[in-house]
């Protein structure tokens, strides 16, 4: 049978970015930035980014809104305050970049999979600004070679030229920090004949039909932006040519944007050292002076991936919308589903488990020192407080009884003898009313204090008993324990795992007959970080793992396992995909490859549940289709907003929408 149902799941910081794209206009006198004005163009609702400008002036607008349950491109028309969602192949569920030239629109998309797993998804294509009907794909071109993957497009000023950062044809190797990409370059008219102009390179952007700017992280460990010009006859030439850098080491700059009249400055994103955000300057490659734009308006703010209308006289970019006691964040969020009859949720907060009816989600809502245990109603309309100042992740419903949950109290990722403890949580269902925010709760530790890092529950489906991860023997392997008494009787404690690797987040099947489990056992000593999906019986015998990649086994991150309702397939987290986005281009994701797949318990069905560029995981799965409350208004300014995840006004649970986001960990400036 084909997978029903509804999933709950975790994309980090996602609930939060509340991005909109602004512009300014730019001032004839670049060191005059006195008369700068900054201008909404897009409307507030769900998260607005990756510009271009399509007309001269920059009146018109394309770009990425998530505002229908996945990534769509939308185009602003002048003196039209209603966005146009643009057509795109129906089967998409991601866009991004998009750019328009002499009446064709250009983007990447990722509705065609590749023919092995670890290689991208991502290629560019093109097609007629305004047809009316998508379903004859001849109507849409692909330009990136089958086989091949391609970030990150730039079309030269006259629409003839195309560059990319391409990944080619190699599989992914593991590294999110810098892709070491190419740029690469070709004829709109001639796709297949590409060109390589340079090695390790990203975000290239055009200066009229000649010179190509992009980013690179140089040796010496900045992010700079190098430059290269086009020989007249580059398409004939295999020489791959030597770049410049332009930009000097003591400042990150990335995700540039030439401008096309005036080839002696660009526009980028810079991170400096001692500063906490991100903005856009211009720096002039004459004098190699910056001068700062958006630090002049919002110094307190990430601004993101800025580009320039065609003439260069506004320049454009993506940041957080600010903050407004009307905003908030809804506790879900629709997203699209991919699969006929399978509903799929976006959490604010991680580590959901439904209740045995699927009207309530228990999760934690962050990973602070306080994050303690919520619950929240499956339509997102009401959320209560189980308790709060404890570390606490990861949760387990029992499926028998509708006041038990079970949960692990204790710091998150750390070792095997960190002091973590499984903790049964009991409360009255009758206290969850309208009128109250905070229920009173029982805690019931069922292991014992420094036994070492005992996290990770999943209860039997008979209640009787939970199956969990537990560093007491210096190992990461398995233990089932009684849910009510836990050790502590007589023989309420058995190992079901043993050997030196990690055996983890288990999940038990709802017919009871298996248990689900993450491990490396099968490269311990030679992939670190990777781990295979495994399945057992509850007594810990035939151990068996799940075929879900043929080749290079050894590469597979797949985690959070979970079953569905009828036991016959897994819901997982998995890098199976590589990378959708050029990482530096977003805020931080610890791992920006991660989605969520559907396989079958032999292997088969493999199917990919989400397309974008964030960390998507902690997935959990009820029988029952459930959707979210959509939160509407009469108010003529107000939105119906079933899939945007921020209501504007009327709604008062939930979170206040505080752009609460970090940039990237990995790009250092403390040098």
């Amino acid at each position: 049978m084909e997978p029903t149902g509804t999933i709950v799941f975790t994309s980090v910081g996602r609930p939060y970015y509340g991005f909109d794209i602004f512009s300014v206009n730019l001032p004839s006198t670049i060191d005059n930035p006195s008369s700068l004005t900054e201008n909404r163009l897009t409307d507030g609702l769900s998260i607005n980014f990756n510009g271009q400008f399509v007309n001269e002036d920059g009146s018109r607008l394309v770009y990425i809104s998530e505002r229908t349950g996945s990534a769509r491109i939308y185009l602003n028309r002048t003196g039209d305050s209603s966005p146009e969602q643009l057509n795109s192949p129906p089967e998409s569920l991601f866009h991004d970049r998009p750019a328009v030239r002499n009446g064709r629109l250009y983007f990447i998309s990722t509705h065609e999979p590749p023919d092995k797993p670890f290689s991208g998804w991502s290629a560019l294509y093109s097609t007629e600004l305004d047809v009316e009907d998508m379903k004859s794909s001849a109507l849409v071109q692909r330009l990136t070679p089958y086989g091949c993957v391609d970030y990150s497009p730039s079309i030269s000023r006259s629409g003839k030229l195309i560059a990319v950062a391409s990944y080619g044809s190699r599989r992914w190797g593991g590294e999110f920090h810098h892709l070491q990409t190419d740029i690469v370059v070709f004829h709109e008219s001639e796709p297949s004949k590409r060109v390589v102009l340079c090695q390790n390179g990203g975000w290239p952007t055009w200066g009229g039909d000649s010179v190509v700017y992009f980013h690179r992280r140089v040796d010496d460990g900045w992010w700079s932006i190098f430059r290269v010009d086009l020989p007249h006859n580059f398409e004939l030439s295999a020489t791959i040519l030597a770049p410049i850098r332009i930009t000097p080491p003591g400042v990150h700059c990335f995700t540039p944007a030439a401008m096309h009249n005036n080839l002696g400055r660009i526009a980028i994103a810079t991170r400096r050292k001692g500063k906490n955000y991100r903005h856009i300057e211009i720096f002039e490659l004459d004098s190699q002076k910056f001068y700062p734009v958006t630090e002049l308006l919002n110094p307190h703010c990430h601004h993101y991936n800025p580009f320039v209308s065609i003439e260069s006289t506004t320049l454009g970019y993506h940041r957080f919308r600010g903050e407004s006691e009307s905003l908030i964040v809804q506790h879900l969020e629709q997203v699209t589903s991919p699969v006929h009859g399978l509903h799929m949720l976006r959490l604010s907060g991680s580590f959901p488990a439904f209740s045995p009816s699927g009207d309530l989600i228990a999760f934690n809502h962050d990973f602070d020192h306080n994050s303690g245990l919520k619950i929240v109603k499956s339509d997102g309309s009401k959320r209560w407080t189980l308790f709060e100042n404890r570390t606490t992740f990861y949760n387990c419903w029992s499926p028998v009884d509708n006041n038990v949950i079970f949960t692990s109290i204790g710091p998150i990722f750390e070792s095997e003898r960190a002091n973590v403890q499984i903790a049964r949580v009991t409360f009255d269902p009758s206290n969850l009313t309208e009128d109250v925010s905070t229920i009173p709760t029982d805690i019931k530790f069922l292991t014992r204090e420094e036994t070492g890092n005992n996290a990770f529950p999943s209860c039997s489906p008979d209640g009787k008993s939970i199956v969990f991860r537990s560093g007491r023997s210096g190992q990461k392997n398995l233990y089932i324990v009684d849910a009510v008494n836990g050790e502590f009787d007589d023989g309420g404690i058995r190992q079901i795992t043993e050997g030196p690797w990690i055996d983890t987040m288990p999940s038990w099947s709802p017919d009871g007959k298996l248990i689900a489990f993450s491990s490396n056992r099968h490269n311990v000593d030679t992939a670190e970080g990777a781990f295979g999906l495994y399945v057992m019986r509850p007594d810990g015998s035939g151990v068996s793992r799940i075929p879900v990649s043929v080749l290079q086994q050894e590469r597979e991150r797949l985690n959070h396992v979970c079953f569905s309702g009828d036991s016959e397939w897994l819901l997982f987290t998995s890098n199976l995909a590589g990378i959708t986005v050029e990482p530096v281009s977003l805020p931080n994701h610890f791992q920006p490859y991660g989605d969520l797949y559907l396989v079958r318990l032999d292997g088969s069905g493999l199917q990919r549940l989400t397309w974008n560029g964030y960390e998507n995981g902690t997935p959990a799965w009820h029988p029952k289709a459930l959707l979210p409350m959509v939160a509407t208004s009469s108010e003529e300014d107000e939105y119906d907003l079933g899939f945007s995840g921020l209501s504007l006004r009327g709604r008062t649970d939930g979170d206040k929408l505080k752009g609460q986001f970090e940039e990237p960990l990995w790009i250092q400036c403390d040098f």
